[in-house]
C-alpha cells in the first residue's frame, strides 16, 4: 500500500484539519497516511508548533489502524537534541521525521533571514546547521523535505544546484545512509519540473552513498493536499533506485 507518510491536522498549530478528514481523503484515494504533527520545541514564535503528545496519543489512539498511523514531524535544533530524544523514548510513535524550520534560532522563511546574506550565504549556513543537527537526531526515522528553504528563501533562483552546494549536502546523505536512516521526498513541490531536476542529483546520490530508504510525505495540512503528487515522488525515487518505505512501531515496511 502506498502511504502519505507527512500529514497534519489540528494538533499542528498550522493546521485545521480534522482527524476525520484525512481518514475520509485517504479511504477515497485507497491510501494509508500518517500523521505528523509539528513539534519544534523552544520555536522563536513559543505559541507555535507545539502540543500536548498526552492529549494527542489519548484522543488519536483509537483512529490507529493499518491504514492510519501516529507520529510527529521534530523540529531539529541540535541544542535542544536531549530533550527530543526523551520525548522520541517517552512516547509510542509509529514515524518520526526530523527537519530543520530554525536557523540560528531564527525561522527561515520570513525575508529577514535573507536581508545581507546572498543566496550561497543563506544556504550554506542552512545546510551546515543541518548537518549538526543530523549528528545529533541518530534517532530520527527520516530527514524531512531537505529543500524546505526553497519554499521561501528570498533570491532569484531558490533551486538547489546541488554541485554548488556538494561539500555540505555529501555528509548529510553519507551520515545518514552509514545509519541506515531514511530520507524524505517530499512532494509539495514535485508539480515543478525544475524542482524536480534539481533535487534528482541529491537523491541519486543519496543512493551512491549507500542510502536505501525514501519515505514520501504530502506535507498536506488540509483535505485536498492528501496523496498529492505521491505519483511523482515515487518516479523520483525509482529513477534513483531508492525503495519508498513507510513506518509502523519505528520500523520500515516497504511499501507495495
Amino acid at each position: 500500500m502506498i502511504f502519505d507518510s507527512h500529514v497534519h491536522t489540528r494538533f499542528s498549530t498550522d493546521s485545521q484539519m480534522h482527524i476525520e478528514e484525512a481518514i475520509a481523503k485517504a479511504e477515497r484515494l485507497d491510501i494509508g497516511i500518517i500523521i505528523t504533527e509539528h513539534m519544534d520545541l523552544e520555536y522563536p514564535q513559543p505559541e507555535f508548533f507545539k502540543f500536548n503528545l498526552d492529549d494527542y496519543f489519548q484522543e488519536y489512539d483509537c483512529y490507529r489502524s493499518p491504514r492510519l498511523r501516529l507520529g510527529v514531524e521534530m523540529g531539529m535544533r541540535y541544542e535542544l537534541a536531549d530533550k527530543n530524544r526523551e520525548m522520541a523514548v517517552h512516547y509510542p510513535f509509529d514515524f518520526i521525521i526530523g527537519s530543520v524550520h530554525v536557523v540560528d534560532k531564527k525561522e527561515i522563511y520570513p525575508e529577514a533571514f535573507y536581508q545581507g546574506r546572498c543566496k550561497k550565504e543563506a544556504y550554506d549556513r542552512y545546510f551546515d546547521t543541518m548537518y549538526g543537527c543530523v549528528q545529533q537526531f541518530d534517532f530520527v526515522d527520516t530527514l524531512g523535505h531537505i529543500d524546505y528553504i526553497c519554499r521561501y528563501a528570498a533570491v532569484e533562483d531558490p533551486e538547489i544546484d546541488y554541485a554548488e552546494f556538494r561539500d555540505r549536502i555529501d555528509p548529510i546523505l553519507t551520515l545518514l545512509a552509514e545509519r541506515g536512516q531514511a530520507i524524505e521526498i517530499n512532494s509539495r513541490r514535485l508539480d515543478n519540473p525544475r524542482a524536480v531536476e534539481s533535487l534528482f542529483p541529491i537523491y541519486r546520490r543519496f543512493q551512491e552513498l549507500g542510502g536505501q530508504w525514501v519515505t514520501i510525505g504530502s506535507d498536506a495540512h488540509n483535505p485536498v493536499d492528501i496523496g498529492r503528487r505521491l505519483d511523482k515522488a515515487i518516479e523520483l525515487a525509482e529513477r534513483c533506485r531508492l525503495r519508498p518505505v513507510w513506518f509502523d512501531k519505528r520500523k520500515p515496511q516497504l511499501m507495495k
